[in-house]
């Protein structure tokens, strides 16, 4: 797994936008950050720091995205079994796992306090 894709890091994170190139514009003049078009349309990718990220278009399907908030992945070796410790500890599950092609395994989920995040492992 690359040092990046490390288990119980953050891996990537995703901004969540109804119009990407305005937020990209927003996020390149704040921060300076560089994106580049990859995968479907409405996609970026970033680097920020030694942090992978994205701004993405909101969608409904395949994977439904969450507007108003930034979107992070921890990276994991075990989707399962990390997404039944959440719920053991009084988090929920917002999206089953489902499979990226290529890509990952992934899972979104709520902690205790309500804050959503994506468990992924790296195919």
């Amino acid at each position: 797994m690359p040092e990046s894709h490390a288990p119980n890091t953050v891996s990537h994170f995703a901004i969540n936008a109804q119009n990407s190139e305005r937020a990209i514009a927003f996020y390149e003049a704040v921060f300076g950050w560089k994106f580049a078009a990859w995968g479907p349309p409405g996609f970026y990718t970033t680097q920020v720091g030694d942090l992978h990220g994205a701004v993405q278009l909101q969608q409904d399907q395949p994977f439904p995205t969450v507007i108003g908030n930034f979107e992070v992945s921890i990276a994991v070796e075990d989707v399962d079994r990390v997404v039944d410790l959440i719920v053991q500890h009084g988090g929920s599950v917002t999206l089953p796992k489902v499979t990226i092609p290529n890509i990952c395994d992934l899972a979104r989920v709520k902690d205790c306090e309500g804050n959503t995040f994506t468990v992924a492992r790296y195919l």
